[in-house]
């Protein structure tokens, strides 16, 4: 693949214990994304936030002795959080990689938020990106790492080295997002649906959150931030929402519980050269496959209330051989969280389109 090629960066979910925190650094990746497009819906082109023909030029931080420059994003999360060690260290550390993995590495691409993503090249000239995972984000690398070795480039980008206690992971370069491409919308659904088939599997041994504890956390969550918020959609929305997310969680069965990547949308795949798109950034959860799809339900909510909005559910189901009311209520959950955390950072006009397409949904559930 070209030097022109990038790789996406973002946080990811949770894993187990300190649910709360980490599962938390799952916002940050999908709201920095979605902050990146929005800039880019105001005349930035998408395809300039991604090219790595352009790397970052940061007035804050050059690495001494190289042409890497640090995201403004990384240098502001990483001073926020604590990590300026981890900032100073960086020379240190990229060049110990260099050598242990026999790599050069180049510039930064532009959009990470929750890690430094540069470009690499192994020995041979192949090219790679490099991630660099920032220090504070407890055991997401861990997770992260995990998902890739299962799947080992299936659906997911191919993992080429990694070292936990570092938080550095080297990938497969990849292509463009898909969300720079315009693609209609039932193509885009298409493709992440066969994206997250080639990583659906199952992991038992895994060690990974289960579908049962990402319910609880998604019905704490919205409790907990509706309140916050002095409750900026109807109690029947929310009380619809947690109704769904009680009869997911009770139906979690471990036997039919597969691998997914837990963040299925059009930011977090990238062209793999072939016509397909592969995954990154991937969450890493064990829970049945219907939650997977539960994103692409909460994403483009005006679309979805153009018509019936579970003809998008049956549509999903059909596609992938799933139940389409298990897609539909893991839905309804994720539109009512991911609105109310767009609403608490003002990441608008999406947080009031998916709230408002929320309570059509849960109004239209009451009358029936």
């Amino acid at each position: 693949m070209g030097e022109n090629q990038a790789v996406s960066v973002g946080t990811t979910g949770d894993a187990s214990a300190g649910a709360v925190s980490t599962l938390a650094s799952y916002w940050a990746s999908y709201v920095g994304q979605r902050c990146r497009a929005r800039r880019a819906d105001d005349g930035t082109s998408r395809e300039n936030l991604w090219s790595a023909t352009a790397p970052v030029v940061s007035v804050d931080r050059v690495i001494p002795g190289t042409s890497l420059d640090i995201p403004p994003e990384v240098i502001g999360k990483a001073r926020v959080n604590g990590a300026e060690q981890w900032l100073d260290d960086l020379p240190e550390l990229i060049a110990s990689l260099e050598r242990d993995w026999s790599i050069r590495v180049g510039a930064s691409y532009p959009g990470s938020t929750e890690a430094l993503v540069t470009q690499a090249w192994l020995e041979d000239g192949t090219p790679a990106a490099l991630k660099l995972c920032l220090p504070y984000r407890g055991d997401t690398p861990e997770r992260e790492i995990t998902v890739l070795r299962l799947v080992n480039g299936e659906g997911c980008a191919k993992l080429l080295r990694a070292d936990e206690q570092r938080g550095a992971m080297l990938l497969e370069r990849l292509g463009r997002p898909m969300s720079a491409l315009n693609l209609p919308i039932e193509q885009r659904h298409d493709l992440l649906c066969a994206a997250a088939e080639g990583i659906w599997r199952p992991a038992p041994s895994s060690d990974l959150i289960t579908g049962a504890a990402k319910g609880r956390w998604l019905a704490n969550f919205i409790t907990t931030v509706w309140e916050q918020l002095d409750r900026p959609c109807t109690q029947r929305a929310v009380d619809y929402a947690l109704a769904c997310a009680t009869r997911r969680i009770e139906a979690h069965d471990d036997e039919r519980a597969v691998l997914l990547h837990g963040d299925l949308h059009q930011w977090n795949a990238l062209e793999a050269g072939d016509g397909t798109f592969k995954l990154v950034d991937p969450d890493g959860l064990l829970a049945e496959p219907e939650y997977e799809l539960s994103v692409i339900m909460r994403e483009d909510p005006v679309e979805l209330m153009t018509g019936d909005p579970r003809d998008r559910a049956r549509w999903l189901a059909r596609r992938c051989g799933l139940d389409a009311t298990r897609i539909w209520e893991w839905g309804v959950v994720e539109r009512v969280s991911t609105g109310l955390v767009c609403t608490q950072i003002d990441l608008q006009p999406v947080g009031r389109q998916m709230l408002a397409a929320a309570e059509h949904i849960a109004a239209h559930h009451a009358a029936e």
